[in-house]
């Protein structure tokens, strides 16, 4: 477990307080200065910052390069705007915003940039609408929109998979990821959306969410549920059928996954790996040959961060489903503690007073 310094103070009107990771395993609070914006740059005060399981890794090996050891951490903001650069259009003193964190000058916020979220304020150098920040209702809750930018990495996934007006998708993991890919999926115009999980109240979220069914695959036959779901197809010269599943959605990371699609997956259905795999998967070519699936990966957000946005803006109730815990800025310590825990929780959101 990391050692989390929890020495926190009221912030000075030169200086600011910043959570850093100082040293493999340890976080801490550091003073640092308070930014200003030059003419063409914004200020945010940070009002919510989501909790990724990078961050906990990011503690763990003492942070990232060059700023190894001195890491700002915090890379899922939402925020309100409190100084605007003379040369800025589209924004205002008081907006409420969604910030690009990998679109700062200095580096990417909170992932080895010069600056972290979970911080009062930071900067956007070179400040544009629609590259570094969106402008955001501000009846959408802090902490629902602090969910932006994993959202991001949700629905591009989404896209990647191709799927659209009439398709069938099964999602495995229930997760914020898995959870928002199917939110996402049906704002698409999905025809039927599945998600498999293990875990019941993640299911229940699911159902929440406004998926059509979900599978207990703890308790259930994965691939014969979806058969009575989606309906089935004839198999290859003769063999078994498959499900009529157009698109399966890897958002659990488990090699059980892939085999169980691999094996299940009629013709040409495409597989869509969003998830991580910390260990290699074996895939036999020959078996899946005759299948012709489409296998697809999926990393980032290359054009999704702020196309995300309107899913979240038109559906922000049923995103705030994917939130398990809201913590105060001066229990981040707590916070990365509950999202380094496997099976502590799901999402958790720090906010700022």
């Amino acid at each position: 477990m990391s050692n989390f310094r929890t020495e926190f103070g009221n912030d000075s009107i030169e200086g600011m307080k910043t959570l850093m990771v100082t040293a493999p395993g340890t976080a801490e609070w550091v003073e640092t200065e308070r930014p200003v914006a030059g003419p063409a740059d914004v200020v945010v005060r940070i009002k919510a910052c989501g909790i990724c399981g990078s961050d906990s890794l990011y503690v763990h090996v003492g942070g990232i390069p060059p700023r190894q050891g001195q890491t700002p951490l915090g890379h899922e903001p939402a925020g309100e705007v409190v100084e605007v650069g003379a040369n800025v259009h589209g924004v205002a003193v008081g907006d409420h915003v969604v910030i690009n964190p990998m679109a700062a000058r200095d580096g990417i916020i909170g992932s080895g940039g010069a600056q972290g979220a979970l911080s009062p304020e930071v900067v956007l150098f070179d400040a544009q609408a629609g590259v570094h920040f969106r402008v955001i209702p501000a009846e959408i809750p802090w902490e629902v929109a602090a969910l932006n930018e994993p959202m991001a990495v949700a629905y591009h996934g989404v896209n990647r998979s191709g799927a659209g007006e009439g398709s069938k998708v099964v999602v495995f993991g229930a997760g914020p990821v898995g959870l928002g890919a199917a939110i996402g999926f049906k704002s698409k115009g999905v025809a039927h959306v599945v998600v498999v999980d293990m875990v019941p109240n993640r299911l229940e979220k699911a159902l929440k969410v406004g998926v059509d069914a979900v599978i207990n695959s703890a308790e259930e036959d994965v691939v014969a549920r979806l058969k009575e779901l989606h309906g089935e197809v004839p198999g290859f010269m003769g063999r078994p059928s498959k499900p009529a599943t157009d698109v399966y959605f890897d958002a659990a990371g488990a090699a059980v996954v892939v085999e169980t699609v691999l094996a299940a997956a009629r013709n040409r259905a495409v597989l869509t790996i969003v998830a991580v795999h910390k260990k290699p998967v074996e895939i036999d070519f020959q078996a899946i040959l005759t299948s012709e699936i489409d296998i697809r990966m999926s990393m980032g957000y290359p054009t999704e961060i702020f196309e995300v946005t309107d899913s979240i803006i038109e559906h922000w109730e049923k995103y705030q489903h994917i939130i398990s815990d809201v913590l105060p800025f001066d229990e981040a310590d707590r916070a990365l503690a509950l999202a380094s825990t496997p099976g502590a929780t799901d999402k958790v959101v720090v906010v700022f007073d």
